[in-house]
């Protein structure tokens, strides 16, 4: 597989002491054989020379992204380092230290930004990384309304992985990942991916006077491109999806792993393809969260609630009008059915603005769920800061997939992003 288009970056923390720095230490070859903690301990015991050197090799960087230690491992790992080596590692191996779970945000966040620049600036990046590099940069852009956004993931090997927080993962009281579904890539959508991560937070934000109470102040909603999702040629196997399930069990943990002993509400938002991700990551039994909430589901394997690794009641599903993927079962079974167990989204109400002084509108078709405005995005925010006692919703006639719903066929499952129309 291609490794990522970065060279190593000049130093972007203050300088410090290089407990590193040492006369000798593990070759790159002894890293590229390493594993779990003794991949670690050669970590922290390389010299600058050895790390620059192992993060440009594809073998180091694969275990950082493909087959790291445990996240537990990680974080304990990065808390029993000295200032000086933290700082080394950062300014030397940015993409083994920037992709690898368990490290804090903040730390990701200034290695990620510092191979990002050492590729746009290199000549040598071929030109379809450094556009995928260009719409990282570009979704970074900072706006007025948005919080601090942090750079939490970013491989550039194939079509891309990358994904980015808007708010402080490391401190945020509320947590929201938000999985996509197929069609999605770092060159085309990241930008506007990122953008509807901004909406999500935007709209948790004005439910502040009426959330539960959480472990620690504020709000992180997640943009997480951190699989690759299917395109036209495998859009009907679930391959991606295991593969997804691995890396979203990965994020999710670390999430949980850097916040110790003070973890935050954590919920997933998956729409699409991404709800079923999100689904085999959560019936695992490798990983938890406090909420799921799925929009617009093909189905899957798992056929109750109670095989998710989610607190009773706090698994949530919701249907568009002329959704042509949401209720078919695609993959198995609908988790809108009455038979699962999920709490079904009201996404009915507001469908005509004078109707009962609904002041949300209905998401229609399958990619308007998380648009400003919509029923959908309202109650994907109360879910998200503890508030899923007010979503108003539950099991009617007609939730199952072959009554009053509209049936799949494989060109319905051709719903690009790009389809869509401009962002208002």
């Amino acid at each position: 597989m291609p490794v990522p288009a970065v060279v190593a970056p000049a130093t972007v923390w203050s300088s410090g002491p290089r407990a590193s720095d040492l006369p000798s230490g593990p070759s790159v070859e002894a890293l590229a054989a390493a594993s779990g903690q003794r991949w670690l301990d050669a970590l922290e015991t390389a010299t600058p020379l050895t790390l620059r050197a192992a993060d440009d090799d594809s073998r180091v960087t694969r275990t950082a992204m493909d087959d790291p230690p445990s996240t537990n491992l990680v974080a304990n790992w990065w808390r029993s380092l000295s200032p000086g080596s933290r700082t080394v590692l950062t300014d030397e191996a940015p993409v083994v230290i920037g992709n690898l779970d368990g490290v804090p945000y903040d730390v990701r966040d200034v290695a990620n930004r510092a191979a990002l620049a050492a590729g746009l600036a290199d000549p040598g990046t071929p030109t379809a990384v450094a556009s995928m590099l260009g719409q990282v940069r570009e979704s970074l852009e900072p706006t007025p309304d948005d919080p601090r956004k942090y750079l939490v993931t970013l491989d550039t090997r194939g079509t891309g992985r990358c994904a980015i927080s808007l708010g402080d993962l490391d401190t945020a009281g509320d947590v929201s990942v938000v999985v996509p579904g197929i069609f999605f890539s770092v060159n085309g959508q990241m930008v506007d991916f990122t953008a509807t991560a901004g909406d999500v937070f935007r709209e948790q934000a004005t439910l502040a006077p009426v959330a539960a109470p959480a472990n620690g102040p504020g709000i992180a909603v997640v943009a997480w491109m951190g699989y690759r999702t299917p395109g036209i040629a495998d859009f009907m196997s679930l391959d991606l999806a295991h593969v997804g399930a691995d890396r979203l069990i990965r994020t999710l943990d670390g999430i949980r792993a850097v916040r110790n002993d003070h973890e935050p509400r954590l919920g997933v938002v998956a729409h699409s393809y991404g709800s079923t991700t999100a689904m085999i990551a959560l019936s695992s039994g490798r990983t938890r969260v406090d909420s799921l909430t799925m929009l617009g589901s093909p189905g899957s394997a798992v056929t109750s609630v109670d095989q998710l690794g989610v607190p009773r009641g706090q698994v949530y599903v919701g249907g568009a009008h002329w959704d042509p993927v949401a209720g078919t079962g695609f993959f198995g079974t609908d988790p809108g059915c009455a038979t699962f167990g999920a709490a079904r989204l009201d996404l009915v109400g507001g469908s005509d603005p004078a109707d009962a002084g609904d002041v949300f509108r209905r998401p229609f078709g399958h990619n308007e769920y998380l648009k400003p405005g919509t029923a959908s995005l309202h109650d994907v925010a109360l879910i998200a800061v503890g508030r899923g006692d007010l979503v108003s919703g539950g099991h009617r006639p007609g939730d199952t997939p072959g009554d009053g719903m509209v049936q799949a066929t494989p060109d319905m499952y051709l719903v690009r992003p790009q389809d869509l129309q401009p962002r208002d």
